[in-house]
């Protein structure tokens, strides 16, 4: 079994194209299971994983595509969250996305997508998101 983690951000388009590049991936066993992550940093209303739309995007591709998929939440620094969940899950492959920014943009602003590949102990599929 292949066990996969899709960490969303808050981008319907980054989402759909995340799971439509996981539901391509081929994988020998024929057996996967994806759970679709969010790191709320900024939850002021509450929402759950469940009510979130990038998540439940993914979660309906990914069915339509015969894919078992958890959804699963948390809060605090994004990067280190989802490599920690990673970790814990003992996943296969984590799958992220990521804006088009500048060097400058990524030197001030960061990058969650970066931290993750330079921080996973396992794969890591970047889906480039052009706007």
């Amino acid at each position: 079994m292949t066990d996969i983690l899709l960490a969303v951000d808050d981008d319907e388009g980054r989402a759909q194209l995340q799971a439509e590049a996981v539901a391509d991936l081929d994988w020998a066993d024929g057996s996967t299971t994806v759970t679709v992550a969010h790191v709320f940093t900024d939850n002021v209303e509450g929402a759950s994983i469940s009510q979130f739309a990038p998540a439940r995007v993914a979660r309906d591709i990914l069915e339509e595509n015969g894919i078992e998929v958890a959804l699963e939440e948390s809060s605090g620094d994004p990067a280190d969250q989802i490599v920690g969940l990673a970790k814990r899950r003992d996943a296969d492959l984590v799958c992220v996305a990521g804006r088009k920014r500048s060097p400058a943009g990524k030197a001030v602003f960061g990058s969650v997508s970066q931290t993750v590949m330079l921080d996973s102990e396992i794969p890591v599929l970047f889906c480039p998101f052009e706007v």
